[in-house]
């Protein structure tokens, strides 16, 4: 392939070639984006203990009627939490597509992927602690 040629292209969806802008082709993205995470919703366990967690945090800060300041920590560490579980599951996923017999060196990769997951788990229990203390200090 020449640098050149046509095809030396970087791949794009269909859609995303055309250059058409439409909302039916956003709504479309939108959809396609709803079934990843529904997708990972019923395929990793990890995600329902996320969104269980997502819950208790999101119903204790409409109890303790947080700030806003406070509730920007608060939304900044849940999508962080759920940034780090979604490209897990999109790491592990393409790992196994493209090697699907073990391997160590993906074996490793996932590893570090799911390393990754516990640091924002753990960033976001931090945050939680020191967003969530005064609160309960003062109700208690």
């Amino acid at each position: 392939m020449s640098e050149n040629s046509d095809d030396a292209h970087v791949y794009t969806s269909p859609a995303i070639r055309t250059g058409d802008f439409s909302i039916a082709g956003r709504l479309k993205s939108f959809r396609f984006a709803a079934s990843g995470i529904h997708f990972m919703l019923k395929s990793q366990h990890n995600a329902w203990v996320h969104l269980g967690i997502t819950v208790v945090v999101t119903l204790v800060g409409l109890l303790f009627g947080l700030t806003a300041s406070d509730w920007r920590w608060v939304i900044a560490a849940v999508a962080f939490v759920w940034l780090g579980e979604t490209m897990n599951t999109a790491f592990e996923f393409l790992c196994d597509v493209v090697a699907p017999e073990f391997h160590g060196s993906v074996e490793k990769a996932k590893d570090i992927a799911a390393g990754a997951v516990l640091i924002c788990a753990g960033a976001a229990a931090m945050i939680g602690v020191l967003t969530f203390w005064p609160y309960f200090f003062k109700a208690f």
